[in-house]
């Protein structure tokens, strides 16, 4: 077997609601690849998530309890219901009855029989194929694929990419029961053919050479291991590209006069400075409109001259001048840092408002996920981030300098790979404006959506890597931006200082009231504060360690 890396083990950080959290010591054994349980209408998640390729796992019945067994995939970031799994949106797989197998398709339990599922048995190996890039699934039973289906021949697959209602976000493999006794199953993802020993192993790889399976996987799907990862040459630390090459959060402390901040690993383009020891404004710059040009994030007025912020863009960092925003002494800073690049998916542009619907050029070579449109010159107006989400798109807009919900006005009407187009109040004939594009690169960047569960066990969001910024920001409520970073808090440790991007207010005392834990493949809402965990939030992450090179959680 080649070097694999980390193989796609459960994981006890995505569950459904009613599952007490933590579970139970004796849940999870080999490995967290033997789960067992005798609770109903339970299930959880795994450590690894699909965002493009196809693959291939299969699972070893070792009691079947009451054959209510629940397989297949689940949308991470979609609402949780009260206690059923297969009762959920964004479930896709099988289940088995009493003499009936079942396919799920979000909440249509029981709806549509299937043959060769039904009365599985102990001994069972059941396999599951799942091509992300098309949204397909296939799953077999002792190496034959249900409903005549090829994986390989990418022919008949048990739910089309038709059925797959929720598109574009992560999607993890599941494990789980309806109802019944105490019911035991093994997951193989490539790390052990012979499941923790109850089957003497075949020794089957993928096509890349990876993992062990008792059946060979279909040509073209592959083990979920990291090496298997997708990850563009650009930000492979392999190729000597690491993340931080494009991002980079720093801390550090004002001296009252003029210094250089030099630990970055790249020339900014985007900075945003927070004093996090006094109230202060945003400081936010860019290269396109030049040093001594500054505008507040948590502010409508446009920007304004000031040659005492960053008077500098250096090639490992910025100089500053001695404004109290950026530098006043012995008070505290932290400065989220971006280079522009296509390469990191971002993008910096500027455009004069016509008063009707423009397209403006960009950079990027794919549509944008994620635009920040921002005052330069004229009347003041708030910033307004358009999110392409299932509950943004074009139809909406969010205010960076307010705390309010989303706003059901068209700010930007369409977007292409290389242009977006402006309107209503982002495109008036009295203004100029500049933009910050972003859009999603696997292993280092992630923008989409959640919802909340007002649970201190609050969602799990998977990004592919260990985020090194997180901001939230509930969409259909009144509430701040939530703004976290692995630079002012370097471990989970539960309690966090909290600041926003809509406020000028220096960093809040540590609090357990909303803390996020990042993990090497995504992060965990711990609090139920309705600022990030009761309402449907929107999200964006950039990245510290791709999860292809991290350590699993």
């Amino acid at each position: 077997m080649a070097s694999s890396g980390n193989f796609m083990t459960w994981s006890s950080l995505w569950s459904c609601d009613s599952v007490s959290y933590p579970p139970s010591p004796d849940v999870f054994s080999g490995g967290n690849c033997r789960y067992s349980s005798s609770n109903s209408n339970n299930g959880f998640g795994a450590t690894h998530s699909f965002l493009s390729g196809k693959w291939y796992w299969e699972v070893y019945i070792v009691a079947n309890g009451n054959k209510q067994l629940i397989l297949g995939l689940v949308t991470p970031e979609t609402k949780v219901v009260t206690d059923q799994l297969w009762n959920r949106d964004g479930i896709y797989g099988v289940t088995s009855g009493s003499g009936v197998g079942y396919k799920l398709i979000n909440q249509s339990p029981g709806f549509t029989e299937i043959d060769g599922f039904d009365d599985v048995a102990n001994g069972d190996i059941v396999q599951l194929a799942f091509d992300r890039d098309n949204y397909k699934l296939w799953v077999g039973r002792n190496n034959t694929w249900l409903e005549s289906g090829n994986p390989a021949g990418n022919s008949n697959p048990l739910i089309g990419s038709s059925d797959f209602t929720f598109q574009g976000g992560a999607v993890m493999p599941v494990i789980g029961q309806g109802s019944g006794s105490t019911f035991t199953m093994v997951l193989n993802a490539g790390q052990d053919d012979t499941f923790g020993g109850e089957i003497t192993g075949a020794g089957n790889a993928d096509e890349n050479g990876h993992g062990v399976f008792k059946y060979t996987p279909p040509s073209g799907f592959l083990a979920p291991c990291s090496a298997n990862l997708s990850l563009a040459t650009e930000l492979d630390p392999a190729e000597g590209n690491q993340p931080n090459k494009y991002f980079d959060a720093v801390t550090y402390t004002g001296n009252g006069s003029t210094q250089n901040i030099d630990s970055l690993n790249f020339q900014p383009d985007i900075v945003w400075i927070k004093n996090r020891s006094q109230s202060d404004s945003w400081v936010n710059q860019n290269s396109v409109l030049g040093v001594g040009k500054t505008q507040a994030i948590d502010s409508s007025a446009p920007v304004v001259s000031e040659t005492d912020c960053i008077t500098a863009f250096n090639s490992d960092g910025f100089s500053l001048g001695n404004d109290h925003k950026v530098n006043a002494s012995s008070e505290n800073y932290v400065a989220y840092c971006f280079k522009e690049s296509a390469d990191a998916g971002i993008d910096i542009v500027t455009y004069s408002g016509d008063g009707g619907t423009q397209a403006v050029s960009h950079s990027l070579g794919v549509k944008p996920k994620m635009i920040w449109m921002m005052l330069n010159t004229g009347s003041g107006v708030d910033g307004t981030c358009f999110m392409d989400t299932s509950s943004m798109g074009t139809g909406k807009g969010v205010f960076m300098s307010l705390s309010n919900g989303a706003q059901s006005t068209t700010y930007v009407s369409a977007t292409s790979s290389s242009s977006f187009s402006v309107t209503s109040s982002m495109n008036s004939s009295s203004r100029t404006y500049f933009a910050y594009l972003f859009a999603e690169k696997e292993g280092f960047s992630k923008y989409g959506e959640f919802e909340g569960n007002g649970n201190a066990d609050g969602p799990f969001i998977y990004t592919g890597f260990r985020p090194r910024l997180v901001f939230c920001k509930a969409i259909d409520a009144s509430e701040n931006w939530q703004v976290r970073d692995t630079a002012r808090f370097t471990s989970n440790t539960g309690s966090q200082g909290r600041f926003y991007f809509n406020s000028s207010a220096a960093e809040g005392a540590a609090s357990t009231a909303s803390p996020i834990d990042f993990l090497s493949n995504g992060f965990k809402v711990r609090g139920s504060n309705s600022e990030i965990n009761s309402n449907t939030i929107i999200y964006g992450a950039w990245g510290d360690v791709p999860f292809k090179y991290n350590n699993t959680f």
